[in-house]
């Protein structure tokens, strides 16, 4: 026998067995029983003028009666019945729900609407999977505590509660604090070497770069810069799926086939890639890579080139660079785009939305390779940033709205984020 056979087998025996019923209270449990087994049922007993139940309402009680939803349709059934007048213990006992809930219902029905009821207590967000509670976190333990007005070096759970209720006005546990900042992966232990800058202008360079970006034009282009390596081309380790008993192996001493350094351009609006392999890193690699954006950029308004504060990015030689081809004579006679400097706060590689794709590359294709040599390395990365920019050329947009491959966090300039691979801190 079916579940819904014995449902109705019982409201059966109820309506029969029970000597002490009168005939109108039988009468209104195979009127309950009715509606619960036959939808049209219910649209028939919902014509009758008699019934005090808004036309909105009529048709959204229908529709939650189609649901699988048991909690929201005894809610519907308890005002359809009340509505009828039948005596709330006996819609109680052929619910089988309480009679303090049918007497709750009703009330809510009565004092508010029948939206509302579906609605109360209904399940909301938890604190985890909010997302401006997670970024006020995140954006506050990425700073150092002295922005604002805290005299410690370093943050705690109990700070950053402290700080959150008197920035933001927000309440918050401290322990929805530490699982918030756990379920990311971050641990206490390494917040003095990488989840913390102590750059004394961290928000001057934060509100520049923020503020370039929600002013950028159709013809700006804003770039992320970083390097990758040096790194040695040999076998690596990594997981990969193996049959029963294979243990894989990698030998702790080799003989490196070569070195490579990735120096690579991040262009976010299209989510464009730019890279070439350098011998060093140096201010001629940046001028390089400078030379290779102004010409394919070529006919666009500003270049905006944001990265770390290496020596290397902002030396005399680079600067005396960009001088130059910022010269109206340079660039009317070339027809390229002024270049400005955006740095990004020092010790904040966290903030280097680059470093994500270099996240991606290396699980793609660094790890658990053993390229027999450095030509073959660099044919694999570059397919890899080719398969890349093609997939964003065929599906443009600005960068934050697709997600390639492993990498960690979205391309998409957020202070709350880590851009950076918590392997390669």
């Amino acid at each position: 026998m079916s579940t819904t056979d014995a449902q109705f087998d019982r409201l059966l025996s109820i309506a029969e067995e029970n000597g002490i019923l009168y005939k109108k209270e039988r009468a209104a449990i195979m009127l309950m029983a009715s509606c619960i087994f036959d939808k049209q049922r219910v649209r028939d007993v919902l014509r009758n003028l008699e019934l005090k139940i808004q036309p909105k309402d009529k048709t959204l009680l229908l529709n939650v009666l189609s649901e699988n939803n048991s909690y929201r349709r005894d809610k519907a059934y308890t005002i359809l019945f009340r509505q009828f007048g039948i005596h709330k213990n006996l819609i109680a006992e052929v619910l089988s729900i309480s009679e303090r809930l049918v007497r709750n219902y009703h009330r809510w029905y009565r004092e508010f609407d029948f939206e509302y009821l579906l609605n109360k207590n209904k399940h909301r967000e938890h604190k985890l999977d909010n997302t401006r509670l997670k970024e006020v976190v995140f954006g506050m333990l990425h700073s150092p505590p002295s922005n604002y007005g805290i005299n410690r070096t370093t943050w705690t759970i109990l700070l950053l509660r402290e700080a959150i209720l008197k920035e933001e006005f927000l309440l918050i546990g401290k322990n929805t604090i530490s699982k918030i900042i756990r379920k990311e992966g971050y641990r206490f232990r390494k917040a003095r070497e990488v989840l913390t800058s102590n750059d004394p202008e961290y928000k001057r360079k934060l509100e520049k770069i923020t503020k370039i970006l929600r002013r950028l034009g159709p013809n700006d282009r804003f770039f992320s810069i970083d390097e990758f390596g040096p790194f040695s081309v040999k076998q690596t380790t990594g997981k990969k799926l193996v049959p029963p008993g294979e243990y894989p192996t990698v030998p702790q001493w080799q003989k490196s086939k070569g070195w490579l350094i990735i120096t690579a351009a991040l262009e976010l609006s299209k989510n464009k890639i730019t890279h070439f392999y350098s011998r060093k890193k140096d201010s001629e690699e940046m001028i390089k890579l400078l030379d290779i954006l102004l010409g394919e950029y070529a006919g666009c308004t500003k270049l905006y080139l944001s990265w770390d504060s290496a020596s290397w990015h902002s030396s005399k030689i680079f600067l005396k660079k960009v001088k130059s081809v910022n010269r109206r004579s340079f660039r009317e006679r070339h027809n390229t785009p002024i270049v400005k400097i955006a740095p990004l706060p020092a010790r904040a590689q966290f903030l280097n939305v680059i470093e994500s794709i270099f996240a991606g590359l290396s699980e793609a294709i660094i790890k658990n390779s053993d390229y027999a040599s450095i030509d073959e390395a660099k044919s694999a990365i570059d397919l890899y940033f080719d398969e890349r920019n093609e997939f964003f050329r065929k599906n443009p947009g600005r960068a934050g709205n697709k997600i390639w491959g492993e990498e960690i966090v979205k391309p998409l300039f957020k202070q709350g984020q880590n851009c950076k691979h918590p392997r390669f801190r």
